[in-house]
Order: C-alpha cells, then sequence, then structure tokens
C-alpha cells in the first residue's frame, strides 16, 4: 500500500472554486498529493483535470471513495473516472500480417514499459503464430471473411470476456470493427495508422508519396470508433523524408515510427493520462 496511488481523471463546466474544493476532498481525508494537472478549454469552458494522491494513510478505503466523491461530483456536474496505481489491466493484442508493432509491444512489455498483462493475440492470418508461442503467448485464429466476419466477431468477444480483457491494441490488424463490437470497448482500443491517411489511400500508399515527393511522413496512434481511422487521437509524430529516399525507405521509417507511436499511446491510456472528450483527447503528459 505503500506506493499504491490513486488517480481521478475528471471533467466539468468550469467555474471558480473547482481545484480548491477537489484539493480539500483530499486534504479532508488525510490524503497527500503527489501530482496534479488541470487545463480549462476556451471553447465552452470546460475544466479537464488528473490528479494523483497517495493511499497511504488516506482515510477512506478504496470502495468508500467513490460514494464519498460522488456528492462533490453531482455539485459540480462532473464526468469522472477513478483509477489505482496498482491495478495491471489485462491487453489483447490483434494483428495481421505486418508484425513489426506486435514484436514491439511484446518486447517492451518483456522489459518492462508496460504495466499490464498480455493474455493472447489475435489475428484473422497465420503469420504471427509461430513467433507468437515462441515466446509463450497464447495465439488464436479467426479467419475473417465476408460470410463469416459476424460469427467470427461474436467468438472473439466471447473470448476477450472469458479472458477478463480490458484494453484491446491494433497492431496493424487490417480488419474494419464493426459498432457491436466497438460498443463494448469504447476508448478501450488503440490503433495505429501512417499519416498518409486520408491523403494517400488505397492499396500502395508509399509509391503514391514517393510519387509525390513527400517531405515528411507520420503516424497516429488513436481510440477506434465507427468513423475509421477517425476516432480521438492519442499520440501522432513525424520523421523526415529526403529526395533520396527509396520506396523501401519510406517503408521503414514509417514502420519505425508506426512502433514509437502505438507505444507511446498505450503507455499514456495504461497511465490513465487521457481524458476523451467528444471527438478529442486531452493528454495529461
Amino acid at each position: 500500500m505503500s506506493d499504491v496511488h490513486a488517480i481521478l481523471l475528471l471533467s466539468c463546466p468550469d467555474r471558480k472554486g473547482l481545484v480548491a474544493r477537489l484539493s480539500n476532498f483530499i486534504f479532508q481525508n488525510n490524503g497527500n498529493i503527489v501530482h496534479a494537472d488541470q487545463h480549462t478549454s476556451k471553447r465552452g469552458k470546460i475544466f479537464f483535470m488528473r490528479i494523483e494522491w497517495e493511499l497511504q494513510g488516506f482515510s477512506l478505503g478504496r470502495e468508500e471513495i467513490p460514494v464519498a466523491f460522488a456528492e462533490l461530483a453531482a455539485q459540480f456536474a462532473m464526468k469522472w473516472e477513478l483509477h489505482f496505481t496498482d491495478y495491471v489491466p489485462r491487453m489483447a493484442v490483434f494483428v495481421s500480417k505486418h508484425l513489426h508493432c506486435l514484436h514491439d509491444l511484446i518486447l517492451r512489455h518483456r522489459l518492462g514499459e508496460f504495466r499490464a498483462e498480455i493474455p493472447l493475440i489475435i489475428s484473422n492470418h497465420l503469420d504471427a503464430r509461430e513467433s507468437v508461442e515462441q515466446l509463450g503467448l497464447n495465439f488464436f485464429h479467426f479467419p475473417v471473411t465476408a460470410e463469416n466476419k459476424t460469427r467470427q466477431e461474436k467468438l472473439e468477444i466471447q473470448l476477450l470476456q472469458e479472458m477478463k480483457i480490458d484494453l484491446i491494441v491494433l497492431a496493424r490488424y487490417m480488419q474494419i470493427l464493426t459498432g457491436k463490437f466497438l460498443k463494448g470497448y469504447t476508448h478501450k482500443i488503440i490503433n495505429i495508422h501512417h499519416s498518409f491517411l486520408p491523403a494517400f489511400a488505397g492499396g500502395n500508399p508509399y509509391q503514391q508519396a514517393y510519387d509525390r515527393g513527400v517531405k515528411i511522413i507520420g503516424a497516429t496512434g488513436h481510440y477506434v470508433t465507427e468513423n475509421l481511422d477517425e476516432g480521438p487521437i492519442v499520440a501522432q509524430d513525424v520523421i523526415k523524408i529526403s529526395h533520396r529516399d527509396t520506396i523501401a525507405d519510406i517503408q521503414t521509417k514509417s514502420r519505425d515510427l508506426e512502433r514509437i507511436v502505438l507505444a507511446r499511446a498505450l503507455r499514456l491510456h495504461l497511465e490513465n493520462k487521457i481524458l476523451v472528450y467528444g471527438a478529442k483527447t486531452v493528454v495529461f503528459e
């Protein structure tokens, strides 16, 4: 308990005294704040805050905190989430044929960069099976066609529920998830795509980018919604492209960037540093 913290993520209409009231709630219950960050949007005047405090010595038990906080939250019309730093989320990784992001996530996990469990890997192809099973991870194959997509998603959802999965990472999973699938994991599915979209859509965006002489390429990590590749953005980055770069060079740079951005987006989610507001995110880095 000595190193376990509580994290409160909240948003509400802005008004005077919010920070004081929130800080006082923790102080009155003998809590010690270790991190606090806030933001007020200019449009709409919405207040956002992430506040973290030590549980050691706090006078309220874990189950008592939401009950005690509910009155204050109702007074200010707050939307809020409560997290504890010793909870280890269970994460499923979906992948197709491009394995670079999958391998990077597994390596980072084994190096201790992510506080999460990876009980299973799901794929619509068999390309990842050998390497995944060699690493001692559970691999599940769900081939998807237009005819069986509904049934396969139903089986996948059943498996995810049985394995008590909290979070899904699409590590270059080349399938569109249906609204029924997404409904159970709102803001709990993270995807990565290259920033050519939608400018260079289609089967060969790298060739199009090369032909147009692009000077930068990028990658975007975002939450998945029913609007393809338009979910709230969590992390983005870019890298320079030279006229000397071949198509293969551009692809290599793109893969490197996808690894970095996906890992960053996942880390921010696991550390409870993201507040979703409409189509946007507030990220407390």
